[in-house]
């Protein structure tokens, strides 16, 4: 678990690169606030106290994210790339199935890097915020809390339907994801039936949408628009601003998500590490 010391750190720092680079980092802070104790995730160094170069590996089933930074002045030193292999070398001895480094597009420094290992374009990474518009009142879809055993394994099959997740990695994933406090979980009904699920992350006047999914046989008839509209509207209402991601080759939940207000102000680039060796 990190401490409080250390997450103020690595937003110091992450202001600082952003700053420099005109960039956004994706730094999965809903991840970095409920890390295990006992799991090397997170990367650290510093010099004379000052916290210079930071690398997050964050897990997702049997897939491995790495994101990181280092302080401008600290550059072309070497310092990432040793920051990177302690964190490869953890991916090969957990057996990931695949490593994907994240990188801002706009970030040349990154795109620089990136030439230097051995990796591959692998998708891109709109992520999106939404922009006022009338939504209209929904009132055939509920969405509630996520409560009983039932709603949690509804959530993990949709999880396995949608995210391509296997049955173990989705279990233990909605189970890592449910230990930060700053995250709420719905369920999706039509008709009193769970036909999907979303999630919502709260950073002081932000709030992010994750994990939306609908099964398969509900998907098609509106109802996951109409679900979207319904979560957006409540946000806006309690006066946070509302962001998602979405992959650029998913054109229809790009479409779906344009159709409801939702503007692309950033893009992420996701690289494949392809090292076997690594």
């Amino acid at each position: 678990m990190l401490t409080k010391e250390q997450l103020h750190d690595i937003k110091g720092l992450q202001l600082l690169c952003e700053a420099n680079d005109q960039i956004t980092l994706k730094l999965n802070w809903d991840m970095l606030q409920s890390r295990e104790a006992q799991e090397q995730n997170d990367y650290f160094l510093y010099e004379n106290k000052e916290l210079i170069a930071f690398l997050g590996l964050y897990e997702f089933g049997s897939k491995a994210e790495i994101c990181g930074m280092v302080k401008p002045d600290y550059r072309r030193k070497g310092i990432f790339s040793s920051l990177l292999d302690e964190a490869l070398a953890v991916c090969k001895a957990r057996k990931y199935r695949e490593v994907l480094l994240n990188a801002p597009a706009a970030s040349a420094t990154a795109k620089a890097f990136l030439k230097t290992i051995p990796c591959e374009h692998s998708s891109t990474e709109y992520q999106m915020k939404w922009s006022f518009m009338e939504l209209p009142e929904e009132k055939d879809i509920r969405i509630r809390s996520s409560k009983s055993d039932n709603d949690l394994k509804a959530e993990i099959q949709l999880d396995i339907n949608c995210f391509d997740f296997l049955e173990d990695e989705a279990v233990d994933y909605n189970k890592k994801i449910r230990k930060d406090g700053k995250q709420q979980f719905f369920i999706i009904e039509h008709g009193e039936k769970t036909v999907g699920k979303i999630r919502v992350s709260h950073e002081k006047s932000e709030a992010w949408i994750y994990g939306f999914a609908v099964f398969p046989e509900f998907q098609g008839k509106g109802i996951g628009r109409r679900a979207l509209r319904q979560v957006i509207w409540k946000e806006h209402r309690n006066g946070y601003d509302v962001f998602l991601d979405v992959e650029a080759k998913n054109s229809n939940a790009l479409k779906l998500y344009e159709s409801c207000g939702f503007q692309t102000f950033q893009a992420q680039d996701y690289y494949t590490y392809t090292d076997s060796k690594g």
